[in-house]
């Protein structure tokens, strides 16, 4: 005989079996992989914010001045910031106004803690400048791009508080 669960799974018609119904079966592998994929990312949650937890207050035993210490060495920690000033000229040294000015510098927060790209949109005044606020120090790309010359990129390694930097932009090339 037949138990009850393997009674509903099969449909019967004049004594033979038409089709063996497995939607039970699917939903249930369906709602353990649900299941098992939640614990695995209530686990992983729970450990990054036990890493990320601030460190517990400190007790009467430690002295104040490490407590000091600790704050100088947090501040240490942030990025250094630079302020960018990039003027834009011609070949024969005449400045190019609105130009298209693109600032890309690597963030940190990006996925899984990987740096990421970001990026900063200025236009060129009628002198040719372009302010850039506080940016962080290191590796940097510009690139201008202005209707009538030929488009410019560079990677540049900035390391001062303030940096002024000149761009001269060659004519198109010609074409036939």
């Amino acid at each position: 005989m037949e138990s009850g669960l393997e009674a509903r799974v099969r449909l019967e018609y004049k004594g033979q079996i038409v089709k063996v119904d497995t939607a039970r079966r699917r939903f249930s592998r369906r709602l353990q992989c649900g299941v098992a994929l939640a614990a695995v990312l209530f686990c992983a949650a729970t450990s990054l914010a036990q890493t990320n937890s601030p460190p517990p207050p400190a007790t009467q035993d430690q002295p104040a001045p490490a407590d000091k210490a600790d704050k100088k060495d947090h501040k240490s920690s942030e990025p250094l910031t630079t302020k960018l000033k990039i003027h834009v000229t011609t070949d024969n040294d005449k400045p190019v106004s609105n130009a298209s000015v693109y600032v890309r510098f690597n963030t940190s927060g990006g996925l899984l803690h990987r740096d990421k790209l970001a990026e900063m949109n200025f236009k060129t005044n009628q002198d040719g400048s372009v302010k850039v606020p506080e940016i962080p120090q290191g590796k940097i790309l510009i690139q201008v791009i202005a209707p009538g010359w030929h488009t410019y990129g560079e990677w540049y390694d900035v390391e001062k508080d303030e940096e002024s930097i000149t761009i001269k932009l060659a004519p198109p090339p010609h074409w036939y």
